[in-house]
C-alpha cells in the first residue's frame, strides 16, 4: 500500500482503535470485578473477553481496509481505461461511489483521447493544406471556362461550389445567423441536384410573421447541412421515385426548433432507439467507428456541439418510421447576440 493511502486509513483506524480501547478498558475491569468474586474458572474471564475483542476489532479493520483496496484498484483500472464494472459482491460500495465510478467509466479512456487529438491533428493539418485563395481562382477558371464553351450547367455548379466551400473553409465564426446557414444549405441542395434532377425537392417553411426573428437567431456554423446531408444519403436517396425534404422552423419566447424531414426509407425501431440513445449521452462521448460506419456521426458531431455550448437540455432528437421517413429535431435557445451563450469558453474550442 502506498504511503499516502496508508497514512489517510490509519487516522480513521486510529479513531477507531482508540474506542475499541476505551471499551475494552472498560469491559475487562468490569470482568476482573465479576471473576474475582466468582473464582475459580471464571478467573479466565478476562483473558477470553479480551481475545474475542481484539478479534473483533481486526475484523473491523479488514472489514474498512479491505474495501478501500479493492475501490482503490477499480479506480486505478478505469483510469487505464478498463471497462466493465465490478460485480455487487466483489467490492464494498455507496450508491454515490458507484455512481462517480460508472461516470469515470464513461468518459473517454487515453487511449481514445490520444487517438482523437491524433484525428484532430490530421484535420487541421489537411485544412492548412489547402489554400482558399487557391481554390477560389481554380473554381472560378472553370465557371470563366465553361461559360466561354457555353456550359452553362457546369459554370453553375462550379459557382454553387465555390460558395459552398467558402462557407465551409473559410467562415470562421463559430456562431452564425439561421439566414446564412439556410442559404449553405440551398447551395449544398443546389449542387446535389446536378445530380439527382428532379428526383430531389427541398422546401423551407416558416411562419411569414416570425421570419425575420427566425432568420436572426444565431446558432452553430454547419448545423443544419450535416442533418441535410444525411437525409438525403440515407433517406431519399435509398428510395425508388422523388425524394420529398423538408425544413421547418419555429421559435417560442425562448426555444428555436428547427425540423428537417426527409420521406426516404426510414429506420426500424431497434435503430431509432440505438441512435436516440447515443444522441442522449455526455458531449464527452467519443464517437466510435461503428458509429461512423452507419452515419451518425454526423448528428453526433452536431448534437455535442450544440449541448457543449448550450447545456444538455438542448440538442437533437429522431424520429422515424420505416418506409415512411424520418424527422431530426433540433432543439436551440432562441438567442441573437452570441455573448448570449451560456458556456462561452466552449467557442474557443469549437
Amino acid at each position: 500500500m502506498k504511503r499516502g493511502n496508508l497514512q489517510y486509513l490509519s487516522r480513521r483506524l486510529i479513531g477507531i482503535g482508540t474506542a475499541a480501547l476505551v471499551l475494552i478498558v472498560l469491559l475487562l475491569t468490569a470482568l476482573c470485578a465479576a471473576a474475582a468474586s466468582l473464582g475459580g474458572y471464571w478467573l479466565l474471564l478476562p483473558g477470553a473477553g479480551v481475545l474475542a475483542l481484539a478479534l473483533l476489532l481486526l475484523a473491523a479493520a479488514a472489514w474498512i481496509v479491505r474495501p478501500f483496496l479493492r475501490l482503490e484498484k477499480e479506480m486505478r483500472q478505469s483510469l487505464e481505461g478498463h471497462t466493465g464494472l465490478p460485480e455487487e459482491e466483489t467490492v464494498f460500495l455507496t450508491p454515490a461511489i458507484r455512481q462517480a465510478l460508472e461516470y469515470l467509466r464513461g468518459m473517454p479512456a487515453p487511449s481514445e483521447l490520444m487517438k482523437l487529438n491524433k484525428r484532430q491533428a490530421q484535420y487541421l493539418a489537411l485544412q492548412n493544406q489547402i489554400n482558399p485563395h487557391f481554390l477560389y481562382n481554380t473554381l472560378e477558371s472553370i465557371r470563366s471556362e465553361a461559360l466561354v464553351a457555353g456550359l452553362t450547367a457546369l459554370a453553375e455548379m462550379t459557382e454553387a461550389l465555390a460558395s459552398f466551400f467558402r462557407y465551409t473553409i473559410s467562415k470562421v465564426e463559430d456562431l452564425v445567423s439561421v439566414e446564412e446557414e439556410l442559404q449553405n444549405c440551398e447551395t449544398y441542395f443546389k449542387i446535389q441536384q446536378y445530380r439527382f434532377a428532379e428526383r430531389l425537392q427541398l422546401t423551407v417553411e416558416c411562419d411569414s410573421g416570425e421570419r425575420e426573428e427566425i432568420y436572426n437567431c444565431r446558432l452553430p456554423k454547419l448545423t443544419m447541412q450535416p442533418i441535410l446531408e444525411n437525409s438525403i444519403i440515407h433517406g431519399t436517396e435509398c428510395k425508388i421515385g422523388t425524394g420529398h425534404l423538408k425544413i421547418h422552423l419555429e421559435r417560442t419566447a425562448r426555444m428555436l426548433l428547427i425540423r428537417i424531414s426527409d420521406d426516404g426509407v426510414g429506420m426500424d425501431e431497434q435503430t431509432l432507439a440505438r441512435m436516440n440513445g447515443q444522441l442522449q449521452k455526455s458531449a464527452r462521448t467519443v464517437v466510435s467507428q461503428d458509429a461512423q460506419a452507419r452515419g451518425g456521426i454526423a448528428l453526433r458531431n452536431v448534437n455535442n456541439r450544440i449541448q457543449l455550448l448550450f447545456g444538455e437540455e438542448y440538442g437533437l432528437r429522431v424520429f422515424s418510421m420505416p418506409g415512411v421517413g424520418t424527422d431530426v429535431e433540433i432543439l436551440l435557445p432562441a438567442i441573437t447576440s452570441d455573448r448570449d451563450v451560456p458556456n462561452k469558453e466552449a467557442l474557443r474550442s469549437l
